[in-house]
């Protein structure tokens, strides 16, 4: 804002159409990014290993970790990072109700086998 913008808005004069519709505010809130916590992956390992499950969930998770440790080196951005915690976490939450379903004897004899329905498709 100029100096004669100033002293007219201080003034309270006309402003100009222009001079309203200029701003230094954004108009939208932007959108910010999940960041999970710095110890995040460090006690999503340990939990993992307190797992039932650990044998194959652990080197899978490590992998996956590993991987998108290069993917950020290389492109400079956290993102991968945050959705390999993002989806550690998820997995995490949601395997005492699969285990509760798996465990109530639930009735598969109307599943469909999703490799035979992908070979439908094409």
């Amino acid at each position: 804002m100029t100096a004669s913008t100033a002293i007219r808005r201080a003034y309270r004069e006309v402003t100009t159409r222009r001079e309203d519709q200029m701003s230094a505010q954004p108009d939208h809130a932007p959108v910010t990014p999940y960041a999970p916590a710095p110890g995040a992956p460090a006690e999503l390992l340990a939990q993992l290993r307190a797992d039932a499950r650990a044998d194959s969930w652990v080197p899978a998770f490590e992998r996956q970790w590993a991987a998108a440790l290069e993917e950020s080196r290389r492109t400079f951005s956290l993102a991968a990072l945050y959705e390999v915690v993002q989806e550690w976490q998820g997995l995490i939450a949601s395997a005492p109700a699969v285990d509760a379903f798996v465990a109530s004897g639930y009735d598969d004899t109307d599943f469909i086998d999703m490799a035979e329905l992908r070979g439908r498709r094409r």
